[in-house]
């Protein structure tokens, strides 16, 4: 049986995704909003039977069992680790909380419940044309894995802020294009090349700092524009131009060049060439509609880019296997969303977006640290205390 899902979140890819999620099987018992009014609109107008602006509210329901947290990143920490604890599953938006210490303690909370399902969604890894260039890789197209020398990602886009002052404008509270776009590309293009970023350099910057409805006293913080570099750990260099600029405009390019040749992501087709081939091959090319099947919000549609929307989709797909019966037992298996984002891949994600920002400040190289324990609050006083430990 399918669970129940709460969704934590008013936003349009809950526009997007309830619909597709009632055509799927599943059940959307409850809905959360920052405020009881924001909550009741969309549980109005997606027909949701339970809304409320309290958290407990939504975990605490005998009928929800999976838990989808499509809201600030301030508060992912908090809902991931509350509903692991009480026995909910859990899909988490990106990024996973919004530093290094928030997604370390949704890490441990995965692990001490490893018989609940736990991702992140870096819905990217789930698109076909990454999966085919993933298994092209794999079967050494560019040549072996170790001889990937370059990897280069460009996205364009529209603006990402809304049309007053939210979270989405504020760097503080995870907003801008490099926590909401650039870690999609930091996830994915680990998972392309298998390798992990060891030094970075970034670019980061808020060219609109004022809008015609965001201006006064608040002022945008969150940046429209990156520039980045990765040393990969196996030696393969990544370089990413993020940039929010260009209204009305979605473009993704992801190239990686190995000695044997190329392949190239534009869009959701794939295309390669063999080093010293006459032509490029046409590996696959996305002909599958996302309108067919479940009635689609087209104005929050819209404003989300069709790559990550049907990845997300495809995810949802796994998810829903994951919880079929299987060989005529009830219950649910990881094996269908293994290919997923873990909450180990999103503190690594985290890790790497905490070191472009120190890089970008700092102007330097930076080192990737990703840390095991979580700082101390108050490193004085505890230094103060094991000395006093030591003299008695």
């Amino acid at each position: 049986m399918l669970p129940g899902i709460g969704v934590f979140g008013t936003g349009n890819v809950v526009k997007v995704i309830i619909p597709f999620l009632r055509d799927k099987g599943f059940k959307v018992e409850a809905i959360w909003g920052r405020t009881l009014a924001a909550a009741e609109e969309v549980a109005k107008e997606l027909e949701v039977p339970f809304c409320t602006n309290r958290i407990d509210d939504v975990l605490l329901r005998k009928d929800v069992d999976l838990i989808f947290i499509m809201c600030s990143p301030n508060l992912h920490a908090q809902i991931a680790v509350k509903a692991l604890g009480i026995g909910k599953h859990v899909l988490c938006d990106k990024p996973a909380g919004l530093c290094q210490s928030e997604a370390l303690k949704m890490v441990r909370a995965a692990q001490y419940y490893p018989s609940l399902i736990s991702v992140v969604n870096h819905s990217l890894r789930f698109l076909p044309a990454f999966c085919q260039m993933r298994r092209a890789i794999v079967e050494g197209y560019v040549g072996k894995e170790s001889e990937i020398n370059v990897c280069d990602v460009r996205v364009q886009m529209g603006s990402l802020l809304h049309d007053s002052y939210d979270w989405l404008c504020d760097d503080t509270m995870g907003g801008g294009i490099l926590t909401l776009v650039g870690s999609h590309v930091i996830d994915l293009v680990s998972h392309l090349t298998g390798q992990r970023a060891v030094r970075v350099h970034g670019v980061i910057r808020t060219f609109t700092k004022t809008t015609e409805h965001v201006n006064g006293i608040r002022h945008i913080s969150s940046p429209d524009f990156c520039m980045l570099q990765l040393e990969m750990s196996g030696g393969t260099l990544v370089t990413a131009t993020l940039n929010s600029h260009l209204p009305g405009l979605f473009h993704q390019e992801v190239l990686v060049c190995g000695r044997a040749g190329h392949l190239m992501v534009r869009g959701g087709d794939l295309y390669g060439r063999k080093s010293g081939a006459a032509k490029e091959d046409v590996i696959y090319l996305d002909v599958e509609d996302l309108q067919r099947g479940a009635p689609i919000n087209s104005t929050a549609a819209n404003v989300i880019p069709r790559p990550y929307m049907k990845g997300l989709f495809k995810m949802i797909g796994a998810l829903r296997k994951a919880f079929l019966p299987v060989e005529d037992k009830r219950g649910w298996v990881k094996e269908p969303v293994a290919l997923a984002a873990t909450f180990e891949d999103g503190l690594y994600v985290q890790a790497v977006i905490d070191a472009l920002k120190k890089s970008s400040a700092n102007r330097e190289w930076v080192k990737v640290n990703i840390i095991t324990e979580e700082p101390d609050p108050n490193p004085v006083l505890s230094a103060a205390v094991r000395r006093s430990a030591i003299s008695m």
